[in-house]
């Protein structure tokens, strides 16, 4: 959400040189998958996060991890499949209530905004007769990202003063649309959180329910993910949870950033889960549980992530999902940043192997968030390919 996608694209190329590093022994059973995540939840642990957790689950093994503290001032430990705002993995979850729509025929990829939402985007160049469902979808719709315009998102008096504010999704499109578009639709890709504001108030005007009600009756009751929620205005994390921790400046002090109202992000990243139950949302995915073959096809369907080039060669988006190079081919995953909190994860091609790891501190200094992001990338690239 505040935008770390570019440097948690140079971190993936920064983890690629560390492999070697963590790799793990030539045979692994059980115990070796939990030293490796240990080790890893650890290491974040040492780099400056607060308090880590993690799961990682390969074939029937389901592992579990934590390190450091889920409250600075009372020094309790971190719950260990405790409740976190997830962040952008919201995009995917709401990827996959479009992608059902598209298959029930209700509408397709290539309609308009237009069509769905007259006169919502438009102008300062803005067109939405231009732009498409699959470029909302596929971030390449060129339409400003507005959580550059959110007071709360970017200083420590930002925060105090905005914290609680509300936002409908027409209030955050529009504050994108005061904004030129960066490119033509469909000629380049850019992240956008403006994209699934968009596709939310989309899957409301088709079905005539909110996105939120849509995820819950076809992603989280059929999946059985009870710790999985769409806040709303609600600032509160349900209990257990570790508190996030936001540093504004370089060797700052932290700031407790745990409550929020998450309408700032709506369906661009408000929801939040467990390890567990995101872990069974990105199996399930991958395995063909809520997707058609069509749809899945299309939700994997990528281009070039034109603006993490630089940082790592070969990184694509598909629709809410991104594909990222390995030693062993490449994983699906979307990353997730809130204030004072990160998530990162990986699924494999056949959803057999999968991590999830929830931190809950953001570091402005960039070499040490660098090195935290490395860290969490080089335990995806050990889940997913197995031993060396």
């Amino acid at each position: 959400m505040r935008g770390h996608l570019g440097r948690w694209g140079l971190t993936v190329a920064l983890a690629g040189t560390l492999v070697a590093a963590g790799a793990v022994p030539a045979t692994a059973g059980p115990s070796d998958d939990h030293r490796r995540l240990q080790v890893a939840v650890d290491d974040l642990r040492g780099l400056g996060i607060t308090g880590v957790q993690g799961l990682t689950r390969v074939g029937g093994t389901t592992t579990r991890a934590r390190a450091g503290v889920g409250d600075l001032d009372r020094g309790t430990p971190v719950p260990l499949d405790g409740h976190f705002r997830m962040g952008s993995n919201t995009k995917t979850f709401v990827s996959v209530v479009v992608l059902q729509l598209v298959g029930e025929r209700k509408l397709a990829l290539d309609d308009t905004v237009e069509r769905w939402l007259p006169g919502v985007v438009t102008g300062n160049g803005n067109d939405g007769r231009r732009i498409t469902v699959r470029h909302l979808l596929q971030h390449t719709s060129g339409i400003y990202n507005y959580t550059n315009d959110i007071p709360a998102l970017g200083s420590h008096d930002g925060y105090l003063a905005h914290r609680f504010d509300h936002y409908d999704a027409a209030d955050l499109v529009a504050l994108a649309m005061k904004h030129e578009p960066g490119f033509a639709p469909g000629t380049r890709w850019d992240y956008s959180n403006t994209n699934y504001i968009l596709a939310g108030m989309l899957i409301e005007r088709v079905t005539g329910r909110p996105w939120a009600a849509e995820v819950g009756s076809r992603i989280l009751r059929p999946l059985g993910l009870r710790h999985t929620s769409t806040p709303g205005d609600r600032p509160f994390l349900p209990t257990p949870h570790a508190k996030g921790y936001q540093q504004w400046e370089p060797g700052g002090a932290l700031t407790d950033t745990t409550l929020f109202n998450p309408t700032v992000a709506g369906a661009a990243g408000d929801m939040i889960t467990t390890p567990t139950d995101l872990a069974r949302f990105w199996q399930a995915l991958q395995r063909g549980q809520l997707l058609k073959p069509r749809q899945m096809a299309q939700l994997h369907d990528t281009v070039l992530a034109d603006t993490f080039q630089d940082f790592l060669p070969g990184t694509r988006y598909g629709l809410g999902i991104m594909y990222i190079p390995n030693r062993c081919g490449g994983y699906w995953s979307h990353g997730g940043d809130v204030p004072g909190m990160s998530t990162a994860n990986g699924v494999s091609r056949d959803g057999g192997r999968v991590a999830v790891l929830s931190l809950t501190t953001q570091l402005a200094d960039e070499q040490a968030a660098l090195a935290v992001y490395a860290r969490t990338f080089r335990l995806m690239d050990d889940v997913i390919c197995g031993p060396r």
